[in-house]
């Protein structure tokens, strides 16, 4: 109680936010690594006040301070039972930027990726290139010395660290920079606490013994990679104490530090100028591990600017990635590993010439297979395939899983072949298959055993491979960290690594500091042993979960929660592309990610002492922004299919708790609309008079600002049999049925009397026959026993008709697509489900289909000019392609056709009409989507092919847009 009264007084003093109810904690439990903590508090401090206020709180009450960025960290540096303060949010502005300098300016909360984007109109960039790049953030960069894939030529973070502005354990401000001899006798003499940790670090850095041993244990700095403990080599290696010329900078101990010394506020780095244009990549393909760290040697010889492998579990993981299977065009065989070369050149002549010696290199040292050059945006589809890496091990079915521990070892090049032959004989004496993958040319290979941390037994394992592999990096005088840190897992063996008096000086920078040990205390020095505080209780019962949804492609709902590793690809911004997360993108908050809501769903499903273990009011609040797009069922590389399981979420929720008027009206909406076509004329005028649709709209508690959507003066249905003897085409070229959805047959009309008149004139007939609604509005209501009960019928009325010569087509991506998503999950005929998913499309996918069969020829359209912009539903992104729209919207000769780069619309159904959503709905709309469609001229054409989307669109920047089909029909010549 005296804990919640603090924080309460606590909050009251912030500008920021201060969350500590249970919902928040346990979001913030792990990042993604293999531990759990639950904290105290999360706090978003608003301000450097908020940070000062937080030390000063830390102090007075015995407890500790978790800096976080975006929480990507693998060896646990962002877990602990402080308060978490997430800087995402609000340290997020670029300061400047100094082009004649080549130095940019940033607060920590700036993503790498984004800064580079700004940076680019300068000609310059900053190298480091993490796996993590669209979501990890310059302070994480720096606190953990991230180096990534472009190390070999540009170096880590550290290397391009100028200065930084933090805040000590005392609350005191200070800037750490390169200092002259002179400058840093006057830090010396300083009587405050930086003038305490001048003097207490020049002590120890000018005792002869501790200088020994430093350059005795601490790897050689010919190895770039070195990030185990303290980087005191670092600042040894100055003026100060060695014949050089180097100016002494704190910098190089701040960087790989772990928010464990000072709290950064501001950070300036050095930039390039941007490598050379022309690119190539040779994808070198080997028969086994051995031949592929061989070739490292010799292939580091010539100018590299990247050099990645990756390992055939790697590869294997990718051929079950909705993502990243398309990905793989270039791989020959089976190869157990890939190293992939990239050069550059200014000159494409000069470029052919690297691209010629290196193929001479790689054939005459007889270790590959196959050797495949990638050029241009292959290049940029490889190298997805490998920084996916990461996520795509949380993907593997069941509960092994690729655990870090020992990722992150780095040694010298000439010994790599050899380490590895070592590693892998420890791998096989533990009867492993370990996973390879990662910075070949720099000598770390990211190693990972595949162990169940739900076993008592494996987890032992865990500590005994991650032991003898901290003593093999030793005797090859290694680094146990490369550049992911030592956080949790790898601190324990820093004593082991450097020997007890060299630990105990890294003690005493620590103490150093932060004398009271209130900043990330138990990372680098004084760690808790690295088998405790794990994600999972080792041999706990796992808890049996009833659903009504089929979850046995991932062995039950709790392990598909669990699939989520924390990896944080749903905090990628808007600029990143992509859909996922529209919620996140608009609110900023950790709350809103498909990870918050992966790692709510553990807690409370494993946790809950209810007898309902769903019925949790945090449960309900954390899904209440997920707006059930899809985007993580392809662009998660875990595929964490949060839709289905906010869908299953509710149905089980309504079991405890009656739903309400609003959800049970928008579930049958379908039944509404039917009786509303009775008598079109009246409910038209119902629905568009202000005094009653307003009364409706309170009723509903629709949002005000909201035009209620009509329903046509005809039905679909209607239109079809008074004109079925047009549809009745003889001698198609194929028969195909149209699935008539029940938004298309009473709200958007018009879409499916286009399609039908399109496919008609093409010479396709098209009958429509009598079947039920798609269900599209139980499921996204959580009504799965009604959504079970319509797709069975579905699945009997067209299993018999649908087949791989006569296609189910659909005009609405969210309905017809259901046959491919949640029937598969929902019918009880499996087989039946699986056979008409594989034969039913979007009505766009079927004419791309057809175009190249050459069915439809570009001479049927006009040739008039036309400008068009698309923007696709999000389940046509997660469960198709957009490209489809552009292909066939392309194929009038003179159409101009552009994907505008747009994410989610945010209407998402009935979402974006609830009052309380509507501010969300539009935030997330003009995210890209609006001003998109704003900076368009008036006589372009705006596709869309979600209804959802079109009323968005109109909502929100007064355009008309309308569906592909209906663009193409107008199209059509005569």
């Amino acid at each position: 109680m005296k804990k919640k009264q603090a924080l309460e007084r606590l909050s009251g003093k912030l500008t920021g936010k201060l969350f500590y109810d249970d919902l928040w904690k346990s979001i913030y439990a792990t990042d993604a690594s293999v531990y759990r903590e639950i904290p105290l508090a999360v706090c978003y401090p608003a301000n450097e006040e908020d940070l000062a206020r937080l030390i000063e709180f830390a102090k007075e009450n015995h407890t500790s301070l978790i800096p976080r960025t975006a929480g990507t960290s693998l060896a646990g540096q962002c877990t602990g039972d402080g308060i978490v303060v997430d800087v995402s949010k609000n340290f997020t502005d670029i300061i400047r930027i100094d082009k004649k300098e080549k130095t940019v300016t940033v607060q920590p909360g700036v993503i790498r990726d984004d800064l580079n984007r700004k940076l680019h109109k300068h000609g310059l960039f900053f190298g480091p290139n993490t796996s993590t790049s669209n979501r990890c953030m310059i302070g994480g960069m720096v606190g953990n010395n991230s180096s990534g894939t472009t190390s070999i030529k540009y170096g880590t973070t550290r290397d391009k660290l100028i200065s930084l502005k933090a805040i000590l354990s005392d609350g005191s401000k200070v800037e750490f920079r390169e200092l002259s001899a002179e400058e840093y006798q006057e830090k010396l003499r300083l009587q405050n606490l930086e003038g305490e940790i001048y003097r207490k670090i020049d002590e120890k850095l000018r005792d002869k013994d501790i200088q020994d041993e430093i350059k005795k244990n601490y790897p050689p700095s010919s190895l770039h990679r070195r990030n185990t403990g303290y980087a005191i080599d670092e600042l040894l290696d100055c003026e100060l104490f060695q014949e050089n010329s180097k100016y002494f900078n704190f910098c190089r101990l701040i960087a790989g530090s772990e928010g464990t010394l000072a709290f950064i506020t501001e950070i300036t780095l050095q930039l390039n100028e941007l490598p050379p244009q022309n690119t190539a990549m040779v994808a070198a393909h080997f028969a086994s591990i051995d031949a592929c760290m061989q070739a490292v040697v010799p292939a580091m010889e010539h100018s590299l600017y990247t050099c990645e492998m990756m390992d055939k579990v790697i590869l294997d993981c990718t051929k079950e990635s909705l993502k990243y299977r398309e990905n793989r065009f270039f791989i020959e065989g089976d190869p157990q590993a890939i190293l992939m070369l990239e050069l550059r050149s200014d000159s494409e002549v000069e470029l052919q010439n690297q691209v010629k010696k290196m193929l001479a290199t790689l054939e005459n040292s007889g270790l590959g297979y196959a050797f495949p050059v990638l050029y241009d945006e292959q290049i940029d589809l490889a190298l997805e395939l490998r920084k996916a890496g990461l996520g795509l091990l949380g993907n593997m079915k069941g509960d092994k899983k690729a655990v870090a521990c020992i990722e992150d070892t780095a040694v010298a090049l000439p010994v790599l072949a050899d380490y590895i032959s070592d590693f892998s004989k420890i791998m096989k004496a533990y009867g492993q298959q370990a996973v390879y993958y990662a910075h070949a040319g720099a000598g770390e290979i990211h190693l990972r055993p595949l162990l169940n941390l739900k076993k008592s037994e494996e987890v032992a394992l865990f500590r005994n491979i991650t032991e003898d592999v901290a003593k093999l990096v030793k005797k090859y005088n290694g680094s146990l960290s490369g550049e992911h840190g030592d956080g949790r897992v790898r601190a324990e063996f820093i004593k082991l690594m450097y020997g007890e008096h060299l630990y105990q000086v890294l003690k005493e920078v620590k103490q150093a500091f932060d004398p009271e040990n209130i900043f990330n205390p138990g990372k680098i020095v004084d760690a808790p042993a690295m088998d405790t505080s794990l994600r999972y209780v080792p041999d706990r019962k796992e808890p049996e979960i009833e659903t009504l949804m089929d979850f046995s492609d991932a062995d039950g709902i709790l392990r598909l929660a669990e699939k989520c590793n924390g990896s944080g690809d749903c905090r990628k911004s808007v600029e990143a592309g992509g859909t996922m997360c529209p919620s996140y993108r608009a609110t900023k908050d950790e709350k809103d990610t498909t990870r918050a809501r992966a790692n709510a769903l553990r807690e409370f499903l494993t946790n809950s002492e209810k007898a309902n273990p769903f019925d949790h009011t945090e449960l309900k609040e954390v899904l209440d922004l997920c707006i059930s797009c899809k985007g993580c069922k392809s662009e998660c590389p875990s595929n964490v299919d949060m839709a289905s399981l906010k869908a299953e979420f509710q149905h089980q929720y309504h079991k405890s708790n009656k739903p309400s008027f609003r959800d049970k009206a928008f579930a049958n909406i379908t039944q509404h609309n039917a009786m509303a076509a009775k008598i079109p004329g009246i409910s038209r005028f119902v629905m568009s008079n202000s005094f009653t649709s307003g009364l409706a709209k309170k009723l509903m508690g629709v949002a005000r600002e909201r035009e209620l959507p009509k329903v046509a003066k005809q039905t679909l249905k209607q239109y079809y049999l008074s004109n079925k003897a047009k549809f009745d085409i003889e001698d198609p070229i194929k028969t195909v049925y149209l699935f008539n959805d029940e938004f298309t047959n009473y709200l958007d009309v018009q879409a499916g009397k286009d399609a039908l008149n399109l496919l008609a004139k093409l010479k396709y007939k098209v009958i429509i026959i009598d079947h039920p609604e798609s269900g599209r509005s139980q499921i996204s209501k959580g009504f799965l026993s009604n959504a079970k009960r319509l797709a069975n019928e579905n699945v009997s009325i067209f299993k018999d008709l649908i087949s791989e010569n006569c296609f189910l087509l659909g005009v609405e991506p969210s309905a017809i697509l259901s046959f491919r998503d949640e029937y598969l999950r929902l019918a009880d005929d499996k087989e039946a489900a699986r056979k008409i998913a594989a034969n039913t499309f979007l009505v766009e996918e079927f004419l791309k289909q057809e175009i190249s069969e050459g069915n439809i020829r570009q001479e049927q359209f006009t040739n008039k000019s036309a400008m068009v912009k698309i923007h696709a539903h999000c389940h046509q992104k997660a469960l198709s392609n957009s490209s489809r729209t552009f292909d066939i919207l392309n194929l009038p000769k003179n159409y101009k056709v552009t994907i505008i780069a747009s994410g989610c619309c945010g209407m998402a159904g009935s979402f974006g009409y609830e009052k309380e959503h509507y501010e969300i709905s539009m935030r997330i709309g003009e995210n890209s989507l609006f001003p998109a469609i704003r900076k368009a001229s008036e006589a372009t054409i705006i596709s869309a092919n979600g209804t959802s989307c079109r009323h968005q669109i109109k909502d929100g920047t007064g355009r008309q847009a309308q569906h592909p089909v209906t663009i193409l029909r107008n199209a059509l010549k005569n």
